[in-house]
């Protein structure tokens, strides 16, 4: 399988990365390993996660998944395989941070439970903003420098603090954003397309984006705003989607699946890793069925006509 390099990082990744933040939610460990050896067992290799899954379920203090995925790398001996990526600074009882003293400290607690010397990916999950950029770039310096982590980057971070960080690292020559973490699909396009492209593009950034299939409403499940409306924990995210260009976005990723003979998951995805921007679209299984499903996504070429239409109906 063809690797795509995530920014100058010299990281280089397959064109899909799978979300960690179900392991140890609404999966076992048990189906979390299954999901993992199959996903690496088929090619591909970059697997993300953060300290704050799954903290908001009932119970979970957070660093569930990163316990799973370590005791799975653990089990299976394939830490030599995967690009490991994980995030720092959202909510874990002490509000959205990104000081130098919590990175730090946040780091060791990521590092002990995935059972890993080191972290491929390090990103700003939730950026502090009344935490001076070079303070938060001057944390992933000392971990850099001390072999704890290999590259850095960011998510749900302003352009205007994007830019800032990337300016102080030039300035002064601290560690920069190798990737860019954003919301970005069919139906989320435009804050992505108006307001971050043109720093990637002109930055050479990786860009993983999240939400790859609009919470679940890319897949073709819920054709109504009622049944949106009817999912246990995702109705209000959903609701979003659930309007007259959603639902022709669904019109054309059915004409698009029929052409090919494939879900629409999959065209959603394969419409993601086409775009020139993107480096690895992430997504989440909670089944190995659902895996199967989204890994076929990168063999799925797209025609120009394909991309043509999908286009016009999610501009």
């Amino acid at each position: 399988m063809n690797l795509r390099p995530l920014g100058r990082s010299g990281l280089s990744i397959a064109p899909l990365m799978l979300g960690g933040n179900v392991f140890g939610w609404n999966v076992d460990q048990a189906a979390s390993s299954a999901i993992l050896d199959a996903f690496v067992d088929a090619g591909f290799n970059a697997i993300d996660t953060a300290d704050s899954y799954s903290r908001w379920a009932p119970g979970h203090v957070g660093g569930e998944s990163e316990i799973v995925i370590g005791r799975w790398l653990k089990d299976s001996g394939k830490r030599d395989k995967v690009v490991i990526a994980t995030k720092v600074g959202s909510d874990m009882g002490e509000g959205t941070c990104v000081r130098k003293e919590y990175i730090l400290r946040a780091a060791e607690g990521s590092l002990r439970r995935l059972g890993v010397e080191t972290i491929d990916l390090y990103q700003t999950h939730f950026d502090d903003e009344e935490t001076p950029v070079d303070e938060t770039l001057e944390a992933y310096a000392k971990l850099i420098g001390d072999g704890k982590v290999r590259a850095i980057g960011a998510s749900n971070m302003t352009p205007a603090r994007l830019k800032a960080s990337l300016a102080a690292s030039k300035s002064g020559g601290l560690p920069r954003y190798e990737s860019l973490q954003p919301l970005y699909n069919l139906s989320d396009r435009k804050e992505f397309e108006t307001e971050y492209a043109p720093i990637v593009r002109a930055e050479g950034l990786g860009v993983i984006n999240y939400y790859a299939l609009a919470a679940g409403f890319l897949t073709g499940k819920y054709r109504s705003p009622d049944e949106a409306l009817k999912h246990p924990g995702r109705g209000g995210r959903l609701k979003r989607y659930a309007d007259a260009r959603g639902f022709a976005i669904l019109k054309a990723l059915d004409a698009v699946a029929a052409r090919h003979q494939a879900t629409l998951a999959q065209v959603a995805l394969a419409w993601l890793m086409g775009q020139p921007l993107i480096t690895a679209p992430i997504a989440s299984a909670t089944s190995l069925e659902q895996l199967n499903d989204i890994m076929k996504a990168a063999a799925l070429k797209l025609t120009a006509d394909d991309r043509k239409l999908l286009d016009s109906a999610s501009a």
